[in-house]
């Protein structure tokens, strides 16, 4: 019996010793929180469907934050940590080479990885792990377990994740914001020109002739942009009265809006429906009124390329802060590559 005892003793110490722990917030941040306000172990997760268009992350390692985007505009933001001293993170553009939900380190005493997503063959990869608010891993980038879980759910084999550090990366990649700043299939910084003194609008529908269409308007900006399959398309001028705070997010919906066409008198403008981001989930469901959509003004020739292409599924991000990469700081030069570190 002592001995059965002591068997059952060292059974139990070593499914502790390996049991794997849960790392930062369970639950989204709303998503009105700035990501500079993000405590460590904090994310803003709101919502994904993949049937939206490409995802691509951004790690940026000044920030020790990750920005997640799908079809070109931001969806979810996350604290991290990065390897530290000694074992710094490499930057560059890496693709998903492997996925592990119950991965284990060989290197580091079987320690757990979970929600593991490869980068490198020699070790480094995203996945759940310690977040103290500064660098303290062995290469790898440390998520919160919940986030890394949502994460590892939405992405694909192949996907574009970036690392960026200041000094190694243009500003508006180090320090991205709410409308992707690469090209989601290549990793390469877009660098798309602002509109000049006079343009009202810009449409070049031929950078990218086919896919899921997403939008961003900024009232801090006065801007929108039209993306496709994660590439913009277009943006406009735009002034907007009694804007809401906060961001907000829309889908098109099934049908048209009652009434004529505030935006564009004579074109049946589509119906569209709130969705229930972090922060403002009551709203989910709501149907946007036509006196809410009165209340953007934008050049007609504009709207009348735009409103063909808003079918069903179609999202819009609001926000009441900046978007546009002029608004970043200037760019810098890009190195693509530290020396790789290992796993951790």
């Amino acid at each position: 019996m002592h001995r059965f005892i002591v068997s059952m003793l060292l059974t139990a110490a070593c499914a502790l010793a390996h049991a794997v722990p849960f790392w930062g917030a369970r639950e989204s941040s709303s998503a009105d929180t700035p990501p500079a306000e993000l405590k460590p172990g904090e994310w803003i997760w709101g919502g994904d469907n993949k049937a939206m268009g490409p995802m691509a992350v951004i790690v940026s390692i000044t920030e020790q934050r990750a920005y997640v985007y799908r079809n070109g505009i931001l969806v979810a933001v996350s604290t991290v940590s990065t390897g530290k001293p000694g074992h710094a993170t490499p930057t560059g553009v890496f693709t998903i080479l492997q996925k592990d939900k119950d991965h284990h380190s060989k290197k580091y005493d079987n320690a757990p990885m979970p929600w593991q997503e490869r980068l490198t063959w020699d070790g480094i990869a995203l996945h759940a792990g310690g977040l103290p608010g500064y660098p303290e891993s062995h290469g790898c980038v440390h998520l919160p377990s919940a986030f890394a879980e949502k994460l590892f759910a939405s992405t694909n084999m192949g996907m574009t994740v970036v690392i960026a550090e200041a000094g190694k990366g243009p500003v508006n990649i180090v320090h991205p914001r709410a409308i992707l700043p690469i090209d989601p299939r290549t990793g390469a910084d877009t660098n798309v020109p602002p509109l000049s003194t006079g343009e009202a609008y810009r449409w070049t529908p031929d950078v990218s002739p086919d896919g899921p269409i997403s939008m961003v308007l900024s009232t801090a900006d006065e801007r929108i942009v039209v993306l496709r399959n994660g590439v913009e398309i277009g943006r406009a001028r735009i002034a907007v009265t009694n804007p809401d705070e906060g961001t907000h997010a829309y889908i098109v919906a099934e049908g048209f809006m009652d009434g004529d066409n505030p935006v564009l008198p004579g074109t049946p403008m589509p119906k569209w429906i709130t969705i229930g981001i972090p922060g403002h989930t009551g709203d989910a469901g709501k149907v946007v009124d036509e006196q809410s959509v009165a209340r953007v003004m934008l050049d007609h020739a504009f709207a009348a390329n735009v409103i063909p292409l808003l079918k069903p599924g179609v999202v819009l991000l609001t926000t009441d802060e900046p978007v546009l990469p002029e608004t970043t700081g200037e760019s810098l030069q890009v190195l693509n590559s530290d020396p790789p570190a290992k796993e951790g």
